[in-house]
């Protein structure tokens, strides 16, 4: 197949840049407006593409990958998580997966710890008093936060992004736990200097700040489920920035609310832009629009992965960040 008869169908406007070498490289369909595509719009480009670039907000589900035409053979997704994708059935269409690992991992790292400390150190608060012109200057007890060094991290899931936020929360002075579904590498846990742990429950119940850094599966929707947030201590802050469908959303609202932990900092959420409003205006409460990939060098970062992954395909070979059903 050649790559200048390739035929590429974006679903989202990208960075400028990427946009503008796709364009050179491919025939390449663009947006023209930021939104996602609909439903019917999505079926249209998968019946004539060869090659889709889909991001975070599309459904390619087997109801969607039925439609394919015979040309579609790579999905490109612009993204690292593909949670979205139904792999094993386009896998069995023959058609292939790629992503974008790695691109946003010290990005969305930071931004778990940003959240962390805006929630232990109530920064929010102290924003919306300086906006509202209501601070008359310093005290000894206003705003008072918590101090995260000595604190116990417990991160479930300690992958690309989970190693890269133990790494910043060592630097802070905190002791790093973790979960998986088996231990890392005896020479990755001894760099973190990291303990692992077995059950998630017990873990859970004696951290200070829970992070969640592992992918939305069937296997770990709402794995912090309501038992589970129950076992949480009452001063323990939790942190999502992976995927929202992991946390039982209801159930954290109620104990956020009651004041059963401490706090919440969460850059997703388990229906996407529609917002539990139970979780918003709580003053223990950080809510974030998804922005933990939003740096300009991390999303030109992940779409010259996707970049690569055509031309590599596109010239006959595996695309480099192909994605296999069994890696899920």
């Amino acid at each position: 197949m050649s790559a200048d008869r390739l035929s590429v169908v974006v679903t989202r406007r990208l960075p400028e840049k990427v946009e503008a070498r796709l364009s050179e490289l491919f025939d390449v369909e663009l947006r023209t407006d930021d939104a996602p595509m609909t439903r019917d719009a999505l079926t249209e480009a998968v019946g004539r593409a060869d090659v889709l670039v889909p991001t975070v907000t599309d459904r390619i589900d087997a109801g969607l990958l039925a439609r394919a035409g015979e040309r579609l053979k790579l999905i490109a997704h612009y993204g690292s998580g593909v949670d979205n994708i139904d792999v094993a059935t386009a896998r069995q269409r023959g058609i292939l997966v790629s992503n974008t690992p790695g691109a946003s991992t010290d990005d969305t790292a930071d931004m778990t710890m940003a959240l962390m400390l805006a929630v232990t150190r109530r920064i929010p608060e102290g924003l919306a008093t300086m906006q509202a012109g209501e601070w008359t200057g310093w005290a000894p007890n206003a705003l008072l936060g918590g101090r995260i060094a000595g604190r116990r991290i417990g991160i479930l899931g300690l992958g690309r992004i989970g190693q890269a936020v133990a790494r910043r929360a060592r630097a802070f002075g905190m002791q790093i736990h973790y979960h998986n579904r088996r231990p890392v590498r005896d020479s990755i846990a001894r760099e973190l200097d990291a303990t692992y742990h077995d059950s998630l429950d017990h873990m859970i119940a004696r951290m200070d700040v829970v992070s969640v850094n592992c992918p939305h599966t069937p296997s770990t929707f709402h794995l912090l489920n309501a038992r589970r947030i129950g076992l949480m201590k009452p001063t323990a802050v939790l942190v999502n920035t992976s995927r929202g469908e992991v946390v039982d959303e209801n159930a954290l609202a109620r104990a956020l609310e009651q004041g059963r932990i401490a706090g919440a900092g969460l850059d997703v959420f388990e229906h996407g832009a529609e917002v539990n409003p139970a979780l918003r205006g709580l003053p223990n409460t950080v809510l974030l629009p998804h922005m933990g990939s939003a740096t300009v060098e991390g999303r030109a970062e992940m779409g010259e992965k996707v970049i690569i992954n055509i031309k590599t395909f596109a010239d006959g070979h595996r695309p480099p960040d192909q994605v296999a059903p069994q890696d899920l």
